[in-house]
């Protein structure tokens, strides 16, 4: 054999080699390559920056959520309206719940975290009350706060211990008690504002996937802090009576529920939307970002906040695969098998579980939907594709392809915004875009 042969043979060996490895990736990018298109002004949408100055969603900084204008922005494409009924199977604070309702539009929402629930439930509540209200409850209870006793809290979370110096930590356990002591809605109402201030009056700081201790922060007054955010939820409040945007408002029911079975939800009709944004593959644990006022209000001890941390959506670096799972998906196997031959160079070795466990999730919450929604029911997905030791995951199009395995019709996918990696994975692998998504399906 001529070595010009053994040189073809060994260059066609590497590229089926090469095939091998990217080959379901590569064969998702061609499939779908015609519904992939840019609309790059969406990009402010996608994430909780254009919130910061809006009316009420601006009172509880939940950072995971997206704007209240793409809501309305996607109710206005779908062309929804008082008939409709929208369901946000990853609620989060309510976005979606309350950019329905000031349409008109009755909405459902469910998480499987409480204080997401607590957030989207009392969101509305501001709508409903007068100015000078929130006030006058504020200068009654500043009077009574050093004489209460504090309440219960989780304190047996490590967090908890070294979060707060302990005149802080007593003071913010006072306030919760009178708070506790008054009537609905103005209990919902405070405790939101108390919920709000819990991060700056601690050591703490909400930075990616952790709360982070910052022992050299400089900590808030409680007092001062829900002061503060008294005063700001008036302006709100005296805005929107001014304005009269309490009129058109409808009611939205809120579920602490699990949107990979949606058996126990009592839905009186089809839904005829979903407006979503699940958590994305990228290790945050929700039960570790919202600790402390998860520990101030929705659970008791540490064995709750465990058994939370395992029931949520297996997206952060805790999750638990069980022998018999298996990959969903291809590409996900692709990925998986790659990282598993590179485990030793992994920052965090169990990020092949969470992928795993993150991706069986994501296939049973769209079988799921597909079985709750009516026929030629609209759905719109953020998603965020994810990149591990130089692997590109493409979750926009591996979830697009379980929607279609699921009895939907993938209509298009829109490229809000391309973002970098990590200054670590561009030194070793360069940098390479990654596609934040709106994934735009309908049920068949």
């Amino acid at each position: 054999m001529s070595q010009l042969n053994l040189f073809e043979i060994e260059i066609s060996v590497k590229q089926i080699f090469i095939e091998a490895v990217c080959s379901d990736r590569d064969r998702l990018e061609r499939k779908y390559a015609h519904l992939l298109c840019e609309e790059l002004r969406l990009a402010k949408l996608v994430s909780y920056v254009s919130n910061k100055n809006l009316p009420v969603v601006r009172l509880f900084r939940y950072k995971e959520a997206f704007a209240l204008h793409f809501v309305e922005e996607f109710i206005s494409r779908f062309d929804l309206n008082q008939d409709d009924l929208i369901l946000d199977p990853f609620c989060g604070m309510g976005t979606t719940l309350l950019a329905a309702s000031l349409k008109g539009i009755p909405s459902i929402g469910i998480d499987k975290l409480p204080i997401a629930k607590f957030v989207a439930q009392t969101l509305p509540l501001f709508y409903s009350i007068r100015s000078g209200q929130i006030r006058g409850t504020f200068e009654q209870l500043k009077d009574k706060v050093q004489q209460a006793p504090p309440a219960n809290v989780a304190l047996d979370v490590a967090i908890m211990k070294i979060a707060f110096p302990p005149d802080i930590l007593l003071l913010l356990r006072q306030w919760k008690t009178v708070i506790n002591d008054l009537e609905y809605p103005l209990r919902d109402i405070f405790l939101l504002l108390f919920l709000s201030i819990v991060e700056p009056c601690s050591y703490t700081s909400k930075d990616g996937q952790f709360l982070r201790l910052v022992k050299e922060k400089c900590i808030s007054n409680p007092n001062e802090m829900l002061q503060k955010m008294v005063y700001e939820a008036e302006r709100d409040v005296q805005l929107i009576n001014e304005l009269k945007l309490n009129q058109t408002l409808t009611t939205s029911d809120v579920y602490l529920g699990d949107t990979r079975n949606l058996s126990d939800i009592a839905f009186e009709r089809q839904p005829t939307a979903i407006i979503t944004s699940p958590p994305y593959a990228n290790r945050y644990d929700y039960t570790r970002s919202y600790s402390l006022e998860l520990c101030f209000n929705f659970v008791q001890d540490f064995n709750e906040l465990k058994a939370l941390r395992f029931g949520i959506l297996r997206s952060h670096i805790e999750s638990k695969v069980e022998s018999n799972e298996q990959p969903a998906h291809p590409a996900v196997k692709e990925v998986v098998d790659i990282l598993l031959s590179k485990k030793d160079e992994l920052n965090n070795p169990r990020i092949p579980d969470m992928l795993i466990g993150y991706f069986i999730d994501m296939q049973k919450a769209i079988r799921e939907w597909s079985q709750v929604l009516a026929p030629n029911a609209k759905v719109a997905v953020v998603v965020d594709n994810v990149r591990f030791q130089g692997e590109l995951l493409p979750v926009d199009l591996i979830l697009s392809e379980m929607a279609e395995w699921a009895g939907f019709e993938v209509e298009k996918i829109i490229v809000a915004r391309y973002k970098g990696n990590s200054s670590q994975q561009m030194g070793k692998y360069g940098r390479v875009p990654v596609r934040e998504s709106i994934l735009v399906w309908k049920k068949l």
